[in-house]
């Protein structure tokens, strides 16, 4: 479900859980098309018949590609009115703890960890998690930053 709020609201998310995104599949032809962006056709990704015997027992998709989920699925949690600009900035961390099988189903959790203001906008920190359907753990767990400008 998505959190609408205006501009001048956006102090006023500090702390604030934003639930979850809806599930996105990451099936072969995504791994693939990240694969020829990013010029990494390392087996683990792109060979389904050598991974089969490799140590996920079968392809994953790159981290890369797992963190880079986080911008449309980011996109469904918060909508801010009033805005000119939304940048994403960077991130203060990053990690994977566990792989993403090809044909795997992930979304995103988040909770708005900080708010600052800056010149002639805001700057968010946020906590966020991408979980995979059927696995335990995390399958990244990153720390992006956001800005916004009115």
């Amino acid at each position: 479900m998505t959190t609408t709020i205006t501009y001048a609201e956006l102090p006023s998310l500090v702390g604030r859980d934003l639930g979850h995104s809806s599930w996105l599949t990451v099936d072969q032809p995504r791994i693939d098309t990240f694969a020829d962006a990013a010029d990494d056709h390392q087996w683990i990704h792109v060979d389904p018949e050598r991974a089969k015997d490799g140590p996920f027992g079968g392809t994953i998709a790159h981290g890369y590609l797992t963190l880079s989920l986080i911008i449309p699925l980011w996109s469904e949690l918060l909508d801010v009115e009033g805005v000119s600009t939304k940048v994403n900035y960077g991130l203060n961390s990053a990690r994977f703890p566990a792989p993403v099988p090809s044909g795997s189903t992930v979304r995103l959790a988040a909770t708005v960890k900080d708010v600052t203001e800056i010149t002639g906008g805001f700057q968010l920190v946020v906590d966020a998690a991408i979980e995979a359907d059927g696995i335990t753990k995390p399958v990244c767990v990153a720390q992006p930053v956001f800005r916004f400008y009115a």
